[in-house]
Protein backbone atom coordinates (compact mmCIF):
# COMPACT_ATOMS: atom_id res chain seq x y z
CA UNK A 1 0.00 0.00 0.00
CA UNK A 2 1.46 3.45 -1.17
CA UNK A 3 0.11 5.45 2.17
CA UNK A 4 2.61 8.32 1.04
CA UNK A 5 -0.18 9.14 -1.93
CA UNK A 6 -2.74 11.09 -1.77
CA UNK A 7 -4.01 11.43 -5.25
CA UNK A 8 -3.93 8.00 -7.76
CA UNK A 9 -5.41 8.05 -10.61
CA UNK A 10 -5.12 5.08 -13.44
CA UNK A 11 -6.22 5.18 -16.46
CA UNK A 12 -9.06 7.49 -15.74
CA UNK A 13 -11.74 8.62 -18.18
CA UNK A 14 -12.84 12.01 -16.97
CA UNK A 15 -16.50 13.12 -18.49
CA UNK A 16 -18.72 16.18 -18.26
CA UNK A 17 -22.24 14.28 -19.14
CA UNK A 18 -21.76 12.05 -21.73
CA UNK A 19 -18.72 14.18 -23.02
CA UNK A 20 -15.15 12.35 -22.01
CA UNK A 21 -12.91 15.74 -21.99
CA UNK A 22 -9.85 13.89 -20.84
CA UNK A 23 -8.95 10.37 -21.96
CA UNK A 24 -6.35 7.56 -19.78
CA UNK A 25 -5.30 9.75 -17.04
CA UNK A 26 -2.78 8.69 -14.92
CA UNK A 27 -1.62 11.23 -12.03
CA UNK A 28 -0.29 10.71 -8.72
CA UNK A 29 0.31 13.28 -5.85
CA UNK A 30 1.82 12.62 -2.84
CA UNK A 31 1.61 13.76 0.75
CA UNK A 32 2.35 17.10 1.19
CA UNK A 33 3.25 17.72 -2.35
CA UNK A 34 2.87 21.17 -4.37
CA UNK A 35 1.87 20.69 -7.86
CA UNK A 36 1.08 23.36 -10.60
CA UNK A 37 -2.26 22.33 -12.51
CA UNK A 38 -1.97 24.08 -15.98
CA UNK A 39 -3.53 24.22 -19.11
CA UNK A 40 -6.09 26.27 -21.60
CA UNK A 41 -9.51 27.05 -20.73
CA UNK A 42 -11.30 23.99 -21.95
CA UNK A 43 -8.94 22.04 -21.81
CA UNK A 44 -10.65 19.79 -18.39
CA UNK A 45 -8.45 21.22 -15.61
CA UNK A 46 -11.52 22.00 -13.54
CA UNK A 47 -13.16 18.64 -14.90
CA UNK A 48 -10.14 17.20 -13.42
CA UNK A 49 -10.52 18.86 -9.92
CA UNK A 50 -14.20 18.40 -9.81
CA UNK A 51 -13.68 14.66 -10.40
CA UNK A 52 -11.13 14.76 -7.49
CA UNK A 53 -13.72 15.99 -5.29
CA UNK A 54 -16.23 13.92 -6.24
CA UNK A 55 -18.73 16.71 -7.95
CA UNK A 56 -18.43 14.24 -11.08
CA UNK A 57 -18.60 10.93 -10.81
CA UNK A 58 -15.11 8.60 -11.73
CA UNK A 59 -17.42 6.16 -14.22
CA UNK A 60 -13.88 4.12 -16.36
CA UNK A 61 -10.77 3.81 -14.98
CA UNK A 62 -9.43 3.68 -11.23
CA UNK A 63 -9.09 6.46 -8.78
CA UNK A 64 -8.48 7.00 -5.11
CA UNK A 65 -8.28 10.52 -3.33
CA UNK A 66 -7.08 10.45 0.23
CA UNK A 67 -7.63 6.73 1.19
CA UNK A 68 -11.57 7.00 -0.81
CA UNK A 69 -12.01 4.80 -3.99
CA UNK A 70 -13.52 7.28 -6.51
CA UNK A 71 -15.91 4.77 -8.10
CA UNK A 72 -17.18 3.78 -5.01
CA UNK A 73 -18.93 6.85 -3.34
CA UNK A 74 -22.06 6.83 -2.72
CA UNK A 75 -24.02 9.65 -0.82
CA UNK A 76 -22.84 8.91 2.53
CA UNK A 77 -18.97 8.21 1.93
CA UNK A 78 -18.95 12.11 -0.45
CA UNK A 79 -19.09 14.02 2.53
CA UNK A 80 -16.48 11.95 4.55
CA UNK A 81 -14.00 12.45 1.69
CA UNK A 82 -14.49 16.10 1.52
CA UNK A 83 -13.73 16.65 5.09
CA UNK A 84 -10.07 15.55 4.04
CA UNK A 85 -9.99 18.32 1.52
CA UNK A 86 -9.90 21.94 1.60
CA UNK A 87 -10.83 23.71 -1.67
CA UNK A 88 -10.30 27.05 -2.68
CA UNK A 89 -11.75 29.09 -5.40
CA UNK A 90 -11.51 31.91 -7.24
CA UNK A 91 -14.68 33.56 -6.07
CA UNK A 92 -14.55 34.13 -2.22
CA UNK A 93 -18.05 32.73 -1.55
CA UNK A 94 -17.72 34.04 2.08
CA UNK A 95 -21.26 34.17 3.68
CA UNK A 96 -21.66 38.35 3.67
CA UNK A 97 -24.25 38.53 6.39
CA UNK A 98 -21.49 37.19 9.56
CA UNK A 99 -17.65 38.48 10.40
CA UNK A 100 -14.30 36.19 9.51
CA UNK A 101 -15.18 34.20 12.81
CA UNK A 102 -18.49 33.63 12.39
CA UNK A 103 -17.76 32.47 8.67
CA UNK A 104 -15.37 29.66 10.20
CA UNK A 105 -17.63 28.96 12.98
CA UNK A 106 -20.44 27.62 10.29
CA UNK A 107 -18.25 25.44 8.58
CA UNK A 108 -17.03 23.87 11.77
CA UNK A 109 -20.79 23.15 13.09
CA UNK A 110 -21.76 21.92 9.22
CA UNK A 111 -18.72 19.43 9.89
CA UNK A 112 -20.13 18.34 13.31
CA UNK A 113 -17.72 20.60 15.35
CA UNK A 114 -19.92 20.97 18.41
CA UNK A 115 -17.82 22.29 21.51
CA UNK A 116 -18.20 26.25 21.59
CA UNK A 117 -14.09 26.01 22.99
CA UNK A 118 -13.26 23.83 20.39
CA UNK A 119 -14.23 25.98 17.72
CA UNK A 120 -12.86 28.99 19.12
CA UNK A 121 -9.84 27.38 19.22
CA UNK A 122 -9.59 25.87 15.64
CA UNK A 123 -10.89 29.28 13.95
CA UNK A 124 -8.12 31.14 15.92
CA UNK A 125 -5.36 28.30 14.95
CA UNK A 126 -5.93 28.83 11.24
CA UNK A 127 -6.45 32.88 11.31
CA UNK A 128 -2.87 32.56 13.10
CA UNK A 129 -1.48 30.34 9.84
CA UNK A 130 -3.06 33.03 6.81
CA UNK A 131 -1.72 36.21 9.23
CA UNK A 132 -5.26 37.28 9.87
CA UNK A 133 -5.25 36.87 13.71
CA UNK A 134 -6.61 40.26 14.38
CA UNK A 135 -8.96 39.93 11.60
CA UNK A 136 -11.45 37.98 13.13
CA UNK A 137 -14.47 40.29 13.91
CA UNK A 138 -14.45 41.93 10.46
CA UNK A 139 -17.08 41.15 7.65
CA UNK A 140 -15.98 40.18 4.74
CA UNK A 141 -16.77 43.49 2.87
CA UNK A 142 -14.65 45.34 5.37
CA UNK A 143 -11.20 43.40 4.09
CA UNK A 144 -9.26 43.56 0.92
CA UNK A 145 -9.33 40.61 -2.17
CA UNK A 146 -6.17 39.31 -0.50
CA UNK A 147 -7.44 39.39 3.23
CA UNK A 148 -10.45 37.55 1.72
CA UNK A 149 -8.64 35.05 -0.01
CA UNK A 150 -6.67 34.25 2.86
CA UNK A 151 -10.18 33.92 5.15
CA UNK A 152 -11.41 31.25 2.46
CA UNK A 153 -8.08 29.62 2.96
CA UNK A 154 -8.01 29.09 6.88
CA UNK A 155 -11.84 28.15 6.02
CA UNK A 156 -10.54 25.53 3.54
CA UNK A 157 -7.84 24.23 6.46
CA UNK A 158 -10.02 24.00 9.57
CA UNK A 159 -10.65 20.19 9.14
CA UNK A 160 -6.87 19.53 8.59
CA UNK A 161 -7.14 18.61 5.02
CA UNK A 162 -4.96 15.92 3.35
CA UNK A 163 -5.04 17.96 -0.18
CA UNK A 164 -5.94 21.18 -0.72
CA UNK A 165 -7.85 22.09 -3.98
CA UNK A 166 -6.84 25.43 -5.48
CA UNK A 167 -8.95 26.40 -8.55
CA UNK A 168 -8.09 29.95 -10.24
CA UNK A 169 -7.18 31.19 -6.19
CA UNK A 170 -5.32 34.37 -7.89
CA UNK A 171 -8.05 35.13 -10.98
CA UNK A 172 -9.34 37.89 -9.40
CA UNK A 173 -6.18 39.29 -7.53
CA UNK A 174 -3.49 41.51 -8.76
CA UNK A 175 -0.09 40.65 -9.64
CA UNK A 176 1.59 41.15 -5.72
CA UNK A 177 -1.26 39.82 -3.57
CA UNK A 178 -1.55 36.85 -6.03
CA UNK A 179 2.76 36.21 -5.38
CA UNK A 180 1.35 36.68 -1.69
CA UNK A 181 -1.30 34.01 -1.74
CA UNK A 182 0.67 31.40 -3.73
CA UNK A 183 3.52 31.85 -1.04
CA UNK A 184 1.23 31.48 1.50
CA UNK A 185 -0.10 28.07 0.03
CA UNK A 186 3.44 26.58 -0.37
CA UNK A 187 4.36 27.44 2.90
CA UNK A 188 0.91 26.31 4.43
CA UNK A 189 1.62 23.27 2.12
CA UNK A 190 5.18 22.36 3.84
CA UNK A 191 4.14 23.00 7.47
CA UNK A 192 0.93 21.03 7.25
CA UNK A 193 3.08 18.40 5.15
CA UNK A 194 -0.41 18.92 2.84
CA UNK A 195 -0.94 18.34 -0.89
CA UNK A 196 -1.87 21.27 -2.95
CA UNK A 197 -3.29 21.26 -6.61
CA UNK A 198 -3.16 24.87 -7.69
CA UNK A 199 -4.48 24.95 -11.22
CA UNK A 200 -3.46 28.72 -12.82
CA UNK A 201 -3.55 30.58 -15.37
CA UNK A 202 -1.01 32.85 -14.49
CA UNK A 203 2.01 31.88 -16.14
CA UNK A 204 4.08 34.53 -14.88
CA UNK A 205 3.89 32.79 -10.91
CA UNK A 206 5.53 29.47 -12.46
CA UNK A 207 8.06 31.20 -13.49
CA UNK A 208 8.70 33.29 -10.66
CA UNK A 209 8.31 30.20 -8.24
CA UNK A 210 8.80 26.70 -10.26
CA UNK A 211 7.80 23.69 -8.66
CA UNK A 212 6.35 20.61 -10.35
CA UNK A 213 3.71 20.88 -13.16
CA UNK A 214 1.06 18.80 -15.04
CA UNK A 215 -0.81 20.12 -17.88
CA UNK A 216 -3.88 19.44 -19.52
CA UNK A 217 -3.44 19.11 -23.13
CA UNK A 218 -5.37 17.34 -26.26
CA UNK A 219 -7.60 15.62 -23.92
CA UNK A 220 -4.55 14.44 -22.30
CA UNK A 221 -3.03 14.82 -19.16
CA UNK A 222 1.01 15.10 -18.81
CA UNK A 223 2.11 14.81 -15.75
CA UNK A 224 5.42 13.81 -13.64
CA UNK A 225 7.23 16.74 -15.10
CA UNK A 226 9.91 18.74 -13.99
CA UNK A 227 10.16 21.92 -15.78
CA UNK A 228 10.37 25.62 -15.65
CA UNK A 229 8.41 27.43 -18.38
Amino acid sequence: MEDHLIVRLQQANIYQKENRVLTEVNMRISRGEFTYLIGKTGSGKSSLLKTLYAALPLTEGKGSVAGYDLRSLDRKSIPLLRRNLGIVFQDFNLLTDRNVADNLRFVLEATGWKEDKKIRQRSTEVLEQVDLKDKATKMPWQLSGGEQQRVVIARALLNKPQLLIADEPTGNLDPETSDDILLLMRDLSKKNNTAVIFATHDYRVIQHFPARIIRCVDSRVISDEEIEI
